[in-house]
């Protein structure tokens, strides 16, 4: 009899929603669409022939725009002030997955949440079954109060007993079975979307995307599996990675020179001169050039383990003279041209610098005459580019020599070092990040399963080569992977002038910070043509959400962040054949061991901010730089108690996650609160007017810090008090109160690195 009277108050259900969808002028197939089922499956609802979850009814009531109760009873709810449901009362909705409905606050008229009590039925059968799943706009918090019930949010599974409770977004797919052999009895209260407060609800931060791009499954036999192996899942997402032979290998003998007499007509790279010209560079090219490069450098009594500056820009003979120096066993220090006397001065004495290979270009080489005045040490002055009194010409005399250069016994190879690279510097003299030959292998998962590079394509980086960022994308793990990589070697990052370049030269992969990436979107960027490019990345500061929805929407691609140090490969990232969210770092690649600690070095919980640390007591892996050269008190700083400490603070969330923060001496404490600088960075950077911004603490005597913004506006913006006033209120409502700036300086350029990043100590 029961059982007669849910089915009569289904159909009755049913004919109402019927009503509704024909007054509105929807088809059955406009309507499946809004309720996320099959056009069969939505006419068998209407149709009264199919249970009514609640699911399907709040989405119809939704599409209507009425209240619930108005399909469920008919009638529209009148009380306004509170209403009351005893114990065994209630509205009950439906029968659906073996769960009983009651609505608990049907006659309360506009209300922001739907409080249900509901019983679902054991039945030993659902055991191993997938658990059904559905979605409802708004979130959702059910509490058990009986027995055990088994939630299912996304891929997470968690078993909840009496008291325990769980509060998600139920627009990610959700379902639940009652577990242990009883029925199971438990409050849902569902809130709908436009009654969640506090939040942009129409914000996609954070939200999943769908994958988007083509994941390249390669079984082809690669050089880089006689020094690698890896096991992926069915998506081709990296689930192992491990090292073999690496105490073995040197990049240039093992790769380049390998490739080479593999595939000698294989293109390395694709080198566009400021002026236009364009070299194709096969991997054969780059085996004679290299050991010319090598043999010449032998002959000025360079040797292994002297120190050599490369300061080349995007010129093609960096290529030459870094692979020349890997088979040398000399140490390659790149450095940018931006840097002045004084910075060569430090550099030169800390490196112990006793010769250098300088860009014609600018001024730079002028600095390096002067600062040599005062470092006797650098004895081999090269340029590459032109001539000047008192160098080598680099272009002419390497030719001179042989394109063979031997290996043997005592190359260089494993743990010995091999490159250096000055830290970008944000507070205190820059130090020097020392990588031995093994980590070029760890730049293998940045390139295949973070660039998403393509054997036969051809990968962008934007990067100057005096920036570790050039090693993440210029060279070593492109070439392991056998890809091609593109060098425009400009002087001034022209967004008008790089974008028609993608179309012309075919590019398939492209990576570039986030700072340039804001200087792109400026431009009308729908006009260029996207078509070939398959994968987009971008790492070196915290992508701004505004940055890639603009991005998205001019060209379809998503931006996938990543995470990583001078001191690393990458160490976190959103890698191919998983969705991701948006403004998150992603997940830890699988060769780093990555925990987030507090300041007593304890782990934190999800949702917790906390240090991103790597857990080195196994050993460092292929990739991790050895240490600071010359600084062992440094060194000992960030490599204590067998972790590596990156400095840097992110947050996980429930999902593994990982959301960055800021440094660790970013943070702002304002009234006991700790405020992310970033977070309130990308809801100023989402303003049109604004073109840069960084966020840092001012000391105040009452709140300990209060949060400022410096802010540059775009060119046409007059800095007005009421644009300050605008901006305050806008962070406001964006964001929790307590976080909006109390101080806005408007400015005409902020601080900082020579690698770009926002000195926000400086600011």
């Amino acid at each position: 009899m029961k059982n007669m009277i849910i089915s009569e108050k289904i159909k009755d259900m049913a004919r109402r929603i019927k009503e509704l969808r024909e007054i509105e002028n929807y088809t059955p197939e406009e309507m499946a669409e809004k309720t996320g089922i099959s056009v069969d499956e939505y006419l068998m609802c209407e149709n009264g022939e199919s249970d009514l979850n609640f699911a399907f009814i709040y989405r119809c009531a939704d599409a209507f725009q009425v209240n619930v109760t108005d399909i469920i009873e008919g009638v529209s709810p009148r009380v306004k002030s509170y209403t009351v449901t005893r114990s065994g009362h209630g509205q009950q909705i439906a029968k659906a997955h073996d769960m009983v409905y009651h609505n608990l606050a049907y006659a309360f008229k506009n209300r922001i949440a739907e409080p249900l009590y509901v019983v679902s039925s054991y039945d030993e059968n659902n055991i191993n079954k997938d658990i059904e799943l559905t979605t409802h706009k708004g979130q959702e918090c059910d509490i058990v109060i009986e027995g055990n019930l088994m939630v299912q949010i996304g891929e997470h599974k968690e078993i909840l007993g009496p008291g325990d409770s769980i509060y998600y977004n139920s627009d990610t797919p959700h379902g639940m079975i009652a577990v242990n052999g009883k029925d199971c009895k438990f409050y849902a209260i569902v809130l709908k979307s436009d009654g969640v407060k506090g939040e942009d609800t129409n914000s996609d931060i954070g939200s999943m995307e769908q994958i988007i791009g083509t994941v390249h499954r390669d079984t082809k036999d690669r050089i880089y599996h006689k020094f690698i192996d890896i096991v992926e899942d069915e998506q081709g997402t990296p689930t192992s990675i491990t090292f073999k032979n690496e105490d073995k290998f040197n990049f240039a003998f093992d790769l380049v020179d390998e490739l080479s007499r593999r595939e000698p007509e294989k293109l390395a790279m694709l080198h566009i001169s400021k002026d236009g010209t364009e070299r194709r560079f096969t991997f054969t090219d780059m085996r004679k050039l290299s050991s010319q490069c090598a043999n010449y450098f032998a002959s000025l009594g360079i040797k292994k383990g002297d120190r050599v500056m490369l300061i080349l820009k995007r010129h093609y003979q960096f290529w030459i003279a870094m692979l020349g120096l890997n088979k040398l066993g000399a140490i390659a220090i790149p450095a940018v041209d931006q840097l002045h006397e004084h910075d060569l001065t430090y550099r030169f004495d800390a490196a112990g610098v006793t010769s250098i290979v300088c860009t014609k270009d600018g001024e730079i080489s002028d600095f390096v005459d002067e600062a040599i005045k005062k470092c006797p040490q650098v004895v081999n002055k090269m340029m590459v580019g032109g001539e000047k009194e008192g160098w080598r010409n680099f272009d002419e005399e390497y030719k001179r020599f042989s394109t063979h250069f031997t290996r043997n016994e005592d190359s260089p190879c494993g743990n010995d070092p091999m490159l250096m690279y000055f830290t970008s510097g944000t507070s205190g003299y820059p130090k020097i990040a020392t990588h031995n030959y093994k980590y070029p292998l760890g730049h293998f998962h940045t390139a295949k399963y973070w660039h998403n590079v393509d054997p036969d394509g051809l990968h962008f980086t934007i990067s100057d080569t005096g920036w570790a960022k050039a090693m993440w994308g210029k060279l070593y793990g492109q070439w392991l992977c056998e890809a091609a990589t593109f060098v425009y070697d400009f002087d001034r990052f022209d967004a008008a002038e790089i974008l028609p370049m993608f179309a012309k030269h075919h590019i398939t992969t492209f990576c570039a910070p986030p700072t340039m990436l804001r200087m792109m979107i400026k431009q009308d960027i729908s006009k260029y043509d996207f078509s070939s490019v398959t994968h987009m990345t971008t790492a070196g500061e915290a992508l701004n959400p505004e940055v890639y929805r603009q991005f998205k929407k001019a060209t379809g691609l998503q931006i996938k962040e990543g995470f990583g140090q001078t001191e690393s490969t990458m160490i976190i990232g959103n890698l191919i054949g998983k969705p991701h969210k948006i403004g998150a770092m992603g997940k830890p690649a699988p060769i780093y061991k990555v925990e987030l600690h507090d300041a007593d070095g304890n782990q934190v919980g999800t949702n917790e901010s906390g240090e991103i640390v790597i857990n080195i007591k196994d050993g460092a892996p292929c990739g991790l730089f050895t240490g600071y050269y010359g600084d062992e008190e440094k060194t000992k700083e960030v490599w204590h108690d067998g972790y590596y400490h990156t400095g840097d603070v992110a947050w996980r969330d429930e999902d593994g996650y990982y959301w960055y923060v800021g440094r660790v001496d970013d943070v702002i404490k304002s009234s006991g609160y700790r405020i992310g600088p970033f977070e309130i960075e990308s809801v100023i950077m989402e303003l049109p007017y604004v073109l840069e911004c960084g966020v840092s603490a001012v000391p105040d005597e009452i709140r300990g810090q209060i949060v400022k913004a410096s802010i540059v506006l775009v060119n046409g913006t007059e800095p007005t008090e009421e644009l300050k006033k605008e901006i305050q209120t806008y962070v406001k409502e964006k964001t929790a109160p307590y976080k909006y700036p109390r101080i806005v300086e408007f400015k005409e350029s902020l601080p900082k690195t020579v690698s770009g990043k926002i000195q926000r100590n400086k600011l």
